[in-house]
């Protein structure tokens, strides 16, 4: 749970960054060509590598999430082979008859 709070509130940071380098882009946009400045160039890089470090750690905390649910996988079904393929099927029956009955409700 900690950690998902955590890519959520990094995802959200992300999205605000994203969303002020654009704001901050669309000020540009609006100046002419000659009045932009090497400082408003300067903010855009700053918040655009902002936003590249934050998508970073986001992208990095989700990789390390799925590789240990992927361990933690490996290790439940080499421990429990049988009881994994039951679980298995049993999904499998279960969304097959939940998938089968949507479609026939049209």
């Amino acid at each position: 749970m900690k950690n998902s709070t955590a890519v959520r509130q990094n995802a959200q940071r992300l999205l605000s960054d994203l969303r002020a380098l654009g704001t901050e882009l669309e000020k540009v946009l609006e100046n002419s060509a000659s009045e932009v400045t090497e400082n408003a160039l300067g903010r855009i890089r700053d918040q655009f590598r902002s936003a590249q470090d934050r998508f970073s750690n986001v992208y990095g905390m989700a990789k390390e999430k799925t590789l240990a649910g992927a361990k933690y996988t490996d290790k439940v079904v080499r421990r429990k082979p049988y009881q994994s393929i039951a679980a298995a099927a049993g999904i499998g029956l279960l969304a097959g008859f939940l998938v089968g009955r949507a479609m026939g409700d049209d």
